[in-house]
């Protein structure tokens, strides 16, 4: 049976120490023996007065047995211890060995729990990094958005301003433009502008047959700048439908109208007073 490595220097010992332990015990029991006492044969003569007689003959007294002698019985030699220091020397190996491992397992545990907690460390301060960073982004990102919200503000309030500046200067030319209109269309420059365009429209005007004698008609004509006619509105007319449509016919063919020498004469609706007069 092959006894497990660890067991087996106990349980040697333990056996060395009863083998000891019961030569001991025999040791003292034969010391502690009582020795037989063996008595002593004394012959001794015994004198005594006795009247002259034949002495009797004395009672011849045996020795006692001697004892049998007391044999020592040998004390069992002990077993010669077996030679274990190979053996001893694997243990102690093997237990430096395991002790090396224990040591260096510890050793390594130690190393990843500092490694793991250098490594939340780092993760900790990433983070906190990165929560600046965004923090920071964040920052830049309200001042910027502020700041474009005050341009934009500053922008709007600009271009209310040279809108109101703008549409102040088209108000006062408007009403420069209209009194200078008013101050021509009272003018003999007027006058003679409208008269200019009359003369040109009758040249191009076919006089029908219906039309009567002096016949008149208030027509609004509208131009653009340079005399191109784009309308023809006839507001009163003592014609028959054939003088309206002469009229208008004759409007159309006298495009572009005669523009005057003054620009301020210049008038978009011009209402002209047409009076056809027919030669017999």
């Amino acid at each position: 049976m092959i006894r497990d490595n660890r067991n087996f220097v106990p349980v040697f010992m333990a056996v060395v120490l009863h083998i000891i332990v019961f030569g001991s015990m025999i040791v003292a029991f034969d010391y502690a023996r009582p020795t037989p006492f063996t008595p002593l044969a004394v012959q001794a003569t015994l004198v005594q007065e006795i009247p002259d007689t034949k002495p009797l003959p004395l009672p011849v007294q045996e020795p006692d047995p001697e004892p049998e002698p007391v044999v020592e019985e040998p004390e069992p030699e002990p077993e010669p211890e077996p030679d274990n220091s190979a053996e001893l020397r694997r243990q102690a190996e093997e237990e430096k060995r395991r002790q090396d491992a224990l040591l260096e397992e510890k050793r390594l545990e130690e190393l990843r729990k500092k490694e793991e907690a250098e490594k939340k460390q780092r993760e900790r301060d990433e983070a906190e990094r990165k929560k600046r960073e965004e923090e920071e982004k964040e920052r830049q990102r309200v001042e910027a958005e502020r700041k474009r919200e005050e341009d934009i503000q500053r922008q709007r309030e600009e271009n209310e301003r040279l809108r109101r500046e703008l549409e102040a200067e088209q108000r006062q030319a408007e009403l420069d433009a209209e009194e200078r209109s008013f101050a021509a269309r009272n003018s003999p420059e007027m006058a003679a502008y409208k008269f200019a365009v009359s003369q040109t429209i009758r040249r191009n005007w076919a006089v029908p047959a219906s039309a009567g004698p002096e016949t008149q008609c208030t027509v609004r004509v509208t131009q653009l700048p340079g005399g191109d006619v784009v309308g023809v509105n006839i507001t009163s007319c003592d014609g028959d439908e054939a003088v309206r449509r002469s009229v208008e016919a004759a409007i159309r063919r006298s495009s572009p109208l005669p523009q005057p020498s003054n620009p301020d004469l210049f008038d978009r609706n011009l209402t002209l007073n047409l009076t056809l007069e027919r030669e017999d």
